[in-house]
């Protein structure tokens, strides 16, 4: 009877475990990013709390050249709160995969980061890029 109870309260922390990890907030699937020649999938972001990997936007996924032929670069664009967009460039004509970490070393955590994707086209044309998606939390509030 003892092993019965205890099996069943182990499964119970196990199962109220995995629910916490897949519930948590400020991690989530970056939707597909698209322009024309390049592509982001397979994304993923996760918005660390204090203390934490410095509380940064974490972000991964899968850059990839799409018009191979056309001789122009790809690259991915992030900013968190407090900097400019950073670049974050592919390889022509392939595929890559980008895990990286980004924060403002003046605050405790990023609770906003945007992300986009890009077709780098020269100095003289101007590079086209998908629709940014941005995403926020507060870990002061809750």
């Amino acid at each position: 009877m003892k092993r019965v109870v205890l099996g069943l309260a182990t499964a119970g922390l196990v199962l109220s475990a995995a629910v916490t990890a897949f519930a948590s907030p400020g991690q989530g699937v970056i939707q597909d990013l698209e322009s024309e020649g390049v592509a982001f999938t397979q994304g993923g972001y996760r918005l660390n709390p204090p203390g934490t990997n410095h509380g940064a936007f974490e972000w991964w996924g899968r850059l990839t050249d799409v018009a191979a032929n056309d001789r122009h670069n790809v690259y991915v664009e992030v900013m968190v709160q407090g900097h400019d967009w950073l670049r974050y460039y592919g390889k022509q004509g392939r595929s890559v995969r980008l895990h990286h970490s980004n924060w403002n070393g003046a605050q405790r955590y990023t609770g906003k980061a945007r992300i986009r994707v890009c077709r780098d086209r020269g100095a003289l044309r101007p590079n086209n890029c998908s629709p940014t998606k941005a995403y926020t939390i507060d870990w002061d509030r809750g």
